[in-house]
């Protein structure tokens, strides 16, 4: 198998898939796909894949700049181990559609509007596989990818939870940084779009110092949820210093304690009583 695709370890690539839905790749890891089905990993048709199960609880998850769908098995494995599905995404210009120019840090907010754009689609095309329960999806990402999943959480949508990762729903404490483009910021910015926020359990984690995402952008943004009263069941953790690079992503030495609890947190809205 291609690579990174084969690069999984193979408790991961037993319950992978490699689909298209919509024009936009994604490496789907289901808890009901077959571990003997390995010929349908690469299959341009999800209909080559039958469900030895039931329809799964899905997260949506975008990676950050410069990474690729594949990037971090462990989260993935431990899902499907719950029980949860992943649909793993490429973002615009990443892995399977890559584009180094659009992967610049000054594009960022580009290919971050494109992704968001592109999400409502992403959901139709999987949906009609049949592989997903349709009442139990979230959204969630890392950095950029993350910043995608805010702004699509600003207007309507079917997701039941959310989770991110050293990301920001205050652009203004970018400013600083080369992916700040002000009009595009202007019209993107979630924190200024709260008007279309529906109340959603959210899961937030983040380095103390995070050196590309300030933590008090995304702080300010929790509070603003609060202030409107449109938090819900908000959870934010703050690692201190972890090890990681830049201490912007994967937490270091602290990377299998926040997979435990993306973990614990999807189970709990949606495969418990909770969301």
């Amino acid at each position: 198998m291609p690579e990174p695709f084969g690069a999984l370890p193979s408790s991961v690539r037993e319950k992978s898939r490699l689909c298209t839905f919509a024009g936009v790749p994604a490496l789907v890891v289901h808890p009901a796909f077959a571990a003997d089905a390995t010929d349908a990993a690469n299959a341009a048709d999800p209909s080559a894949t039958v469900l030895h199960g039931a329809p799964a609880p899905v997260l949506i998850w975008m990676h950050g700049r410069t990474a690729n769908k594949e990037l971090d098995p462990g989260r993935f494995l431990r899902l499907v181990r719950a029980g949860i599905a992943t649909v793993s995404v490429d973002l615009p210009g990443h892995g399977a559609r890559l584009d180094e120019a659009l992967q610049q840090p000054e594009r960022t907010l580009e290919f971050v509007e494109q992704m968001a754009g592109e999400v409502d689609r992403v959901v139709e095309a999987m949906l009609a596989t049949g592989w997903f329960d349709d009442t139990r999806l979230a959204i969630g990402g890392m950095s950029a990818g993350g910043m995608a999943a805010l702004i699509r959480l600003c207007s309507a949508h079917p997701f039941r939870a959310a989770c991110v990762e050293c990301t920001t729903g205050s652009f203004a404490w970018q400013r600083n940084r080369a992916m700040y483009d002000a009009q595009r910021a202007a019209r993107l910015d979630p924190i200024q779009h709260l008007a279309g926020w529906r109340a959603i359990p959210l899961l937030v984690l983040h380095n103390e110092l995070d050196a590309w995402v300030a933590i008090d952008g995304q702080r300010e943004f929790v509070e603003a949820l609060r202030a409107r009263g449109l938090a819900g069941e908000v959870e934010m953790h703050a690692y201190g210093e972890t090890g990681a690079p830049y201490e912007h992503s994967g937490f270091g030495r602290f990377a299998s304690d926040a997979k435990d609890r993306q973990t614990n947190f999807l189970v709990k809205h949606l495969r418990g009583g909770g969301g």
